[in-house]
């Protein structure tokens, strides 16, 4: 069994307890918009991510169950206030809840999917008094350090704009809290802390997960330019259109010349809406010009190596079960992917 069908495996019962927390009351329409997200699925790797770690330390299902759909829950609701940010077209093959909705009705709704997530694990750390308090911990700190992330990425796009002030230290600085820690370690972590375990234990899927989380992202970059539009679920370019930091982008600046680095800055300081095609063009034919994808995908191969290399080191710590060549197989799943 590979990591996607595990997922598949658990997605009903997950997707069901969201919906037993959010349901369809009234007033219909603002329940309906956080709904919306719930309903079109992701692909739940946060929340397979969570049983998964919690089985293979001895958890049983139904006690996994609550803090998984907590992250899934969590992802919906972070996700509808990235789109208002970001001002993103499509979602997960779909238009943006705010294209649909209006941003005020779709960030009004996003509290809804914030109170729902925080109830469910408060009943969760009322039914479970000896690990219930620890994952509610780590699931604070986890969604605190995300935010912080969205908060550096913000203030660059919104208010620095300005690639001589950008480095790959501020890009990897984003990625640990957007990605690293919220989509691979952290929900590791949570699912072992179910399972009863604490300090080396959450130390090693640290690590492995960080540079797992780093090579998704760099991966995500990449596809973002690259990616059937179909395939990938967004629209191509909507991190040069958003102005976001890439390393595609850094090292295409970096290489390039002074009148392409002016060029660059008028671009990078225009709004998403302000932007041009030609200007996008100009963007994607100067990172090809410089090798900035090439650039990128040999970084993303220097993580993905690492987090093979630490897997091999640990894996005599971890247990072995039918549960150990999923989560192994998972973290390569993870970057080696089309969309």
């Amino acid at each position: 069994m590979n990591f996607k069908e595990y997922v598949e495996i658990h997605r009903p019962a997950i997707y069901a307890k969201i919906c037993e927390y959010v349901p369809l009351k009234e007033p219909k329409g603002h329940h309906a918009i956080m709904r919306d997200y719930i309903d079109r699925q992701g692909k739940y790797a946060r929340p397979g991510l969570v049983m998964l770690c919690g089985q293979l330390f001895g958890a049983k299902p139904e006690d996994l169950i609550i803090p998984a759909a907590a992250q899934q829950l969590s992802e919906d609701w972070i996700l509808m206030q990235d789109d208002i940010e970001d001002d993103s077209e499509l979602r997960r093959g779909k238009p943006a809840a705010q294209k649909l909705y209006g941003w005020i009705h779709t960030l009004n709704a996003t509290n809804t999917g914030q109170m729902a997530m925080w109830r469910m694990l408060k009943d969760y750390l009322l039914d479970h008094s000896s690990n219930g308090n620890r994952v509610y911990e780590k699931f604070y700190s986890m969604l605190e350090y995300t935010v912080e992330g969205q908060y550096v990425e913000n203030q660059f796009i919104h208010h620095t704009k300005d690639l001589k002030q950008a480095s790959e230290d501020l890009y990897f600085r984003i990625v640990d809290s957007k990605t690293c820690y919220y989509t691979v370690y952290g929900p590791m972590q949570i699912g072992a802390i179910a399972a009863g375990q604490q300090g080396e234990t959450l130390d090693m899927l640290r690590e492995i997960g960080k540079n797992v989380g780093i090579a998704f992202q760099i991966v995500d970059d990449i596809l973002d330019m690259t990616a059937d539009e179909k395939t990938f679920g967004k629209k191509n370019f909507g991190d040069l259109y958003e102005g976001k930091l890439t390393l595609p982008v850094l090292y295409a600046y970096k290489s390039a010349n002074a009148t392409e680095k002016e060029r660059f800055d008028s671009i990078y300081k225009k709004k998403r809406q302000e932007k041009t095609k030609d200007e996008i063009d100009f963007i994607f034919q100067t990172i090809d010009k410089y090798g900035g994808i090439s650039y990128a995908q040999q970084i993303a191969n220097t993580y993905g190596n690492k987090a093979k290399e630490l897997i091999e080191k640990y894996k005599g710590k971890f247990p072995q079960n039918e549960y150990t060549p999923i989560l192994f197989s998972a973290m390569e799943e993870l970057y080696v992917r089309k969309k």
